[in-house]
């Protein structure tokens, strides 16, 4: 007996529709529009003419590709702080320690206190005449009088560095010991059996299995710290002379302070092409992680 053709159900894609319209309504048309907008010269007036390719040849010809690359050396430095301290911190733990559900509690501050915050009270910790850091180091015999980090490049830099990694640790550590809390014991006391010291259980079993964990972790910092504006321009407005600016420094001044909106879209088509680029590399990653996980050798 011949069997009528199943028929489709559209009642599941009607029910995507409403979140459909309202990811078209702020997201797709905005992206629509800011490249739209990179292919003028947009300002202040509301009479704007179409230029082309002009505001991306400004960008490749003026200053930009020095920000580009400040914008990378500063998100790589601050998510490897992250990653490492983070992996350490989840390591400690999550070992059987007196006291460590108190510890787990320390950690959230910097995560739960408001950014703004916590980001004025590094900036007074840096200045030179009352923070405590240069105080500190005077008393220490470090340094001989007083010292403004944010006013030099170097320092600025690395403090910047300093209140992002503060910031987001907690993160990576609460993460990463969820991770590590979901491995079943028996691998740990099945290798303590075996006479495995705790760094060869750690390299053998711990480390494998949250691999994937870090891959996404390491991304969501990646573009946390790409797009951070708020710690930069609190600390120090991408100053002393440029040290700090990154790529969405750049675009806010360009934009907002000098209302050259064309510029600024154009500045900001540039940084979604790099995130797209970190979400298809992500990607990549992950499917070779999960390729070589133990669990698909098995």
């Amino acid at each position: 007996m011949a069997h009528s053709p199943k028929k489709t159900d559209y009642f599941p894609y009607l029910l995507l529709v409403p979140a459909s319209l309202v990811m078209l309504a702020i997201v797709a048309y905005p992206l629509f529009e800011t490249f739209r907008l990179s292919f003028t010269n947009t300002s202040m007036s509301p009479n704007y003419e179409y230029v082309g390719l002009e505001n991306y040849e400004k960008l490749m010809s003026r200053r930009f590709p020095e920000v580009i690359a400040r914008t990378f050396y500063w998100m790589a430095l601050s998510v490897a702080l992250k990653m490492l301290i983070g992996t350490l911190g989840a390591v400690l733990l999550n070992a059987m320690v007196p006291g460590r559900t108190l510890f787990r509690v320390l950690v959230m501050p910097p995560w739960v206190i408001p950014i703004a915050i916590g980001v004025f009270i590094w900036g007074w910790m840096y200045n030179g005449q009352f923070g405590m850091i240069s105080g500190m180091a005077q008393r220490l015999g470090i340094l001989s009088g007083p010292f403004e980090f944010l006013a030099y490049k170097n320092s600025a830099f690395m403090s910047t560095i300093v209140t992002d990694v503060w910031i987001g640790v907690p993160m990576v550590t609460l993460y990463l010991l969820a991770a590590m809390q979901s491995i079943s014991k028996d691998l740990y006391e099945a290798a303590w059996v075996d006479g495995a010291s705790r760094l060869y259980r750690f390299r053998r079993i711990t480390l494998p299995l949250i691999l994937p964990s870090i891959a996404t972790m390491a991304l969501l910092s990646a573009i946390a710290t790409f797009n951070s504006f708020d710690i930069i321009w609190i600390l120090t407005e991408g100053g002393p002379r440029g040290a700090t600016t990154t790529m969405i420094i750049d675009t806010y001044k360009t934009a907002i302070s000098r209302f050259k909106y064309g510029e600024g879209a154009a500045r900001t088509v540039m940084i979604v092409v790099f995130l797209g680029s970190f979400m298809l590399v992500y990607f990549m990653l992950l499917s070779r992680l999960a390729k070589r996980s133990p669990h698909n050798a098995a």
